[in-house]
């Protein structure tokens, strides 16, 4: 709020949307420079508002393994492992990282808007469903304060206040450890939602405000700064990383193309009933990338697909968009969809037509993986 920014509602939290300077007069300035931080030199982005739950005791492993569709217990110390979490029915309910920092200590982050959803789940599972684990669970969401440190010189700028300075071959990536900062105890995660050189780094909630103080200043002094949610969007969308936009309740892990994420040899929530018939048809609707073509170069949020020169009603309906922006990387907007079949139509040209809004344009259906597609950046 000091630093001028507009405050957005995200879960039960308030998150800045972005952080104008002086003579920027539409928010898209802001949001453009700030993704330009991350992709040419550093960014910082409090993302202390995820959910965190630590799981504690000799069961923990066996828990993630029964909640989770891949697998966990092989995770080893020191690591961080992706995960993505089904309801009961079989649809995707929440995704996030756990890391494990100990032999029975691990740390599961949720995105901020289904924190308190994933912690009752957990609760349910332990009490019902697994009351033969040992194992305990918290909720840390408050007591951690984390910033995400990002950019091409995320690591130089986390060497400048680290006790313990890393590299790439001492923390790699998805890596995770305790670390100090000042001599005051802080964890460490080398994980990414930009795609690029990463880092998230946690500390006691009371010196949270300083350390973004801190590391604000460090990335400034760098040429970089703070980014906010706005940019935060533009980045996951450049690499295709999903939210809730994508994850609504209604897809499956099937649908956001992550099935091979289903581990065959263990049982998890879920899994039976992802396996449905109808649940893996090819003619389900199923996320792509979409990039405009025609002379109507913006995309809209909600607006609906259809096949070049069919009316655009109902009974033609091909698809819907999920997200967009605008890519100050790419220089176009950018978008995520639902489409019929979706990844055997990349190359295909679709009609958008947002009914509300009156807007309509030619699109292009591709990968939803726009810049970097290797990841060499985040491993670098």
């Amino acid at each position: 709020v000091s630093m001028g920014a507009p405050m957005i509602a995200a879960g039960l939290w308030y998150r800045p949307s972005y952080f104008p300077r002086n003579g920027e007069k539409t928010w898209r300035q802001s949001c453009d420079r700030e993704v330009g931080y991350v992709r040419q030199t550093v960014g910082v982005c409090d993302v202390s508002t995820l959910g965190k739950i630590d799981l504690q005791g000799p069961g923990a492993a066996a828990l993630l393994d029964f909640v989770y569709t891949n697998t966990f217990s092989t995770l080893k110390e020191g690591r961080v492992r992706y995960g993505l979490m089904l309801r009961e029915d079989g649809f995707v309910m929440d995704d996030g990282t756990t890391a494990r920092m100990g032999p029975e200590h691990y740390v599961m982050t949720t995105t901020t808007a289904a924190a308190g959803q994933v912690m009752r789940h957990l609760e349910f599972v332990t009490q019902a469903l697994r009351p033969d684990l040992d194992v305990r669970i918290m909720s840390t969401t408050e007591a951690w304060a984390q910033f995400a440190v990002a950019g091409p010189q995320a690591r130089d700028l986390l060497n400048e206040v680290l006790d313990a300075p890393i590299d790439n071959d001492s923390f790699p990536f998805m890596a995770c450890g305790e670390t100090s900062i000042g001599g005051t105890l802080a964890r460490l995660f080398r994980i990414s939602f930009s795609g690029e050189h990463a880092y998230e780094v946690a500390v006691p909630a009371r010196f949270g405000a300083s350390l973004f103080k801190l590391l604000v200043a460090r990335a400034e002094a760098r040429g970089g700064g703070a980014y906010g949610m706005e940019a935060l969007n533009v980045l996951r969308l450049e690499k295709g990383f999903i939210t809730h936009s994508e994850i609504d309740g209604r897809v499956t892990a099937f649908d956001i193309g992550m099935d091979r994420m289903m581990a065959r040899g263990k049982d998890f929530i879920g899994k039976t009933m992802a396996a449905r018939e109808g649940l893996t048809e090819d003619s389900r609707l199923r996320m792509v990338g979409l990039k405009p073509s025609g002379p109507v170069k913006q995309l809209t949020a909600g607006a609906k697909l259809y096949t070049l020169g069919d009316e655009p009603v109902r009974a033609h309906d091909q698809g819907h968009v999920t997200s967009v922006s605008y890519s100050p990387t790419l220089e176009h907007f950018i978008g995520l969809a639902f489409v019929e079949d979706g990844p055997s139509r990349v190359g295909e040209h679709l009609r958008m037509v947002d009914h509300v809004r009156g807007i309509a344009a030619t699109v292009e259906v591709c990968d939803p993986v726009f810049v970097d597609p290797e990841g060499g950046r985040a491993r670098g």
